[in-house]
């Protein structure tokens, strides 16, 4: 499972011209599931965004959770995050999962999240969306569960 985190004062998403999740501070949330994910992903995953130190304490270091801040959560399915370039020009996503097993991991990561006391918005899984950003620093961090980064 992969996800890019930024860390963002504020950010929404829309489909077909409608706003289907917008949060202020917080962290806009890329996630890429693949075909050899499981729950031990997710968990990874899961934690890795709920105790992610990356807001600035009163001494401008980036130390504070989430959490400690108040911030949101807007999380979008994005399978091009398993896109492999490597050869060629046009990506290849053999390791990016289908719809079912995907949106399965993706709802229960909702789940988690909101279960963790964060306020999750949502993209619309398998739809096109136009995703706005506004990124604060700009922070950006990539997470893999398999560790490859």
């Amino acid at each position: 499972m992969r996800a890019v985190i930024q860390r963002v004062t504020s950010s929404s998403v829309r489909v077909e011209g409608r706003v289907t999740g917008s949060i202020g501070k917080g962290f806009m949330v890329l996630i890429g599931i693949s075909t050899e994910d499981s729950s031990e992903d997710l968990n990874y995953i899961e934690d890795k965004i709920a105790g992610l130190r990356i807001f600035e304490d009163d001494d401008g270091k980036m130390n504070l959770p989430l959490a400690d801040v108040g911030g949101e959560i807007l999380l979008v399915s994005q399978f091009t995050l398993y896109g492999d370039a490597r050869k060629g020009r046009r990506p290849g996503f053999i390791r990016a999962a289908k719809g079912p097993e995907a949106k399965a991991l993706y709802e229960d990561l909702v789940l988690r999240l909101r279960s963790r006391g964060f306020r999750v918005e949502t993209g619309e899984f398998g739809a096109m969306m136009e995703v706005a950003i506004v990124n604060d620093g700009p922070v950006t961090i990539l997470l893999d569960s398999e560790k490859k980064f």
